[in-house]
């Protein structure tokens, strides 16, 4: 499978919209008083991330306030709306089979702008956001914002399980110095697809394919605890230590070469994303407003390809 999200084109198509609206807490029995133009701001939202451009300079003509795209952004992000829509999106996506339950996990860097780093923090920020398994949101923001130093200076890390088409299920945000096998675990563990009719949201994955950063034995005793078959190849450092103790060092663990071949699909989901600059460049103080830009961009991927299947 392959899909195509044109980064470039700065509008919701008519069938995205189709697919997103109706999840939006305005149609779903939100009391008080109607959001207007929801379909602007949400467009709003999306030139600002694509393009970068600071929140006061979204074009007012075309988008309305600013202040209106950035709170409504704001209160997305803070009240959970964006992971909903997600979750959402993943449960129809799964009902017609469209998610590959081979995954893949990895990270990239993304260098904090000094508009993102003017703010309060500890040397090393090493708490991670995530989704729902937080609430409430507003607690949930890390003390040091998801900006963490490392040879690239101030940075941000995004970690992703994409499917097997490359499609992301689930986004964390850290500091940049966080190490990716730490956070394995935790990555998976925002993994949630309700079921359309009930029952307990999907939450496991068949198998999950990594480079040798998630080869840990804490790792590899997590996934064989939960039934997830790891297609992640073995450290030379741990090659050596079992090869020096002999018979008392254990069997090689099983890997699969020929499925770690589909491992880049990971890597071309970083590719896709990155083409919004707002994303490439950390430009948000707030790990909130930065991950909820990374998760719009996965409801709009999951609606292009909902909406072109018949």
């Amino acid at each position: 499978m392959t899909l195509v999200l044109d980064s470039r084109t700065r509008r919701l198509t008519d069938a995205q919209w189709a697919l997103i609206a109706p999840l939006l807490p305005s149609n779903t029995g939100r009391r008080g008083h109607p959001f207007g133009d929801d379909r602007r701001v949400v467009d709003g939202i999306i030139y600002r991330f694509r393009t970068s451009t600071p929140w006061r300079d979204v074009p007012r003509a075309e988008f309305g306030p600013w202040q209106t795209v950035w709170k409504r952004h704001r209160r997305y992000a803070g009240d959970g709306t964006w992971d909903r829509v997600l979750q959402a999106l993943l449960s129809q996506a799964d009902a017609v089979g469209l998610i590959d339950w081979d995954v893949s996990v990895d990270a990239t860097i993304a260098r904090a702008h000094q508009h993102a780093t003017n703010t309060t923090r500890p040397d090393q920020d090493t708490g991670a956001f995530s989704n729902y398994k937080h609430l409430p949101w507003d607690e949930t923001e890390p003390p040091g914002h998801g900006i963490g130093r490392s040879r690239g200076g101030l940075t941000t890390k995004i970690h992703h399980v994409v499917d097997g088409h490359g499609l992301p299920l689930a986004i964390v945000v850290t500091g940049g110095q966080r190490n990716d096998g730490a956070m394995l675990e935790h990555v998976l563990g925002d993994i949630r697809v309700p079921r359309i009719g009930g029952g307990r949201p999907r939450t496991r994955p068949d198998a999950v394919l990594g480079d040798k950063a998630y080869g840990s034995g804490v790792n590899r005793r997590m996934l064989r605890a939960r039934g997830i078959r790891a297609v992640i190849p073995e450290k030379s450092d741990q090659i050596t230590v079992r090869k020096h103790k002999g018979s008392k060092g254990g069997r090689r663990p099983a890997f699969d070469e020929d499925a770690y071949k589909d491992r880049n699909v990971v890597e071309r989901s970083f590719a896709l994303i990155k083409q919004w600059r707002g994303i490439a460049t950390r430009y948000d103080k707030l790990a909130i407003t930065y991950r909820a830009g990374a998760v719009l961009h996965a409801c709009l991927t999951w609606a292009t390809l909902l909406g072109d299947t018949p």
